[in-house]
């Protein structure tokens, strides 16, 4: 069985088994407050047979992803099973199965919109990123028909990382896909003080 954690947008965990069947799902859409219902709603899903961890990265918020991924490290460190990172758009284009190219769009805030284009799927069934995930301000025209998602399903991102288990790929590294830089930064030098 394979456990999916998803906080690119709002909060999605799911458990699909050997055949990629949802054995267990539970989500929310608020954009806010991961923190504050990750751990039920994992507790809500856990199965003892669950051999590897899919950790959804993005794109999505700073704070958000760094729960949903440090609470799918933890489960899969607790349990000593494999975590497999995939970028969260994948999900999506998995359950839109169009040939023709297509732009997966979800809000990055700010007024501004995260686009990847995909087209169809590869051999081993997994999306083809055409494009690389890109930000937009929102209102840009997008050549590509654009599927726009307020929320992604963990049952198809658990589906995506098991295609990739199977063909022994990597979809994505151990870093967040954050699209723009950190609001804070580091200090400069300290003002000098006359005595």
């Amino acid at each position: 069985m394979i456990l999916a954690v998803d906080t690119s947008l709002g909060t999605a965990v799911a458990v699909i088994d050997a055949d990629g069947r949802a054995v267990a799902e539970a989500a929310t859409d608020d954009p806010l407050g991961h923190a504050e219902v990750i751990g039920d709603l994992l507790a809500e899903v856990a199965r003892p047979e669950i051999t590897h961890v899919v950790a959804g990265m993005g794109p999505g918020p700073f704070t958000g992803l760094r729960i949903g991924i440090a609470a799918a490290r933890a489960f899969a460190l607790g349990r000593g099973i494999p975590l497999l990172p995939v970028p969260s758009h994948y999900a999506v284009a998995l359950e839109i199965e169009n040939e023709e190219a297509f732009a997966v769009v979800t809000d990055a805030r700010r007024r501004e919109i995260a686009v990847s284009v995909f087209q169809g799927t590869d051999a081993d069934g997994i999306p083809q990123l055409r494009t690389p995930t890109r930000l937009e301000k929102r209102g840009t025209s997008i050549a590509e028909p654009v599927h726009e998602v307020t929320a992604l399903s963990a049952v198809a991102l658990a589906r995506v990382g098991a295609r990739a288990i199977v063909a022994g790929r990597a979809l994505a590294d151990a870093e967040p896909l954050y699209l723009r830089s950190p609001d804070v930064v580091q200090p400069g030098a300290p003002k000098r003080v006359s005595a």
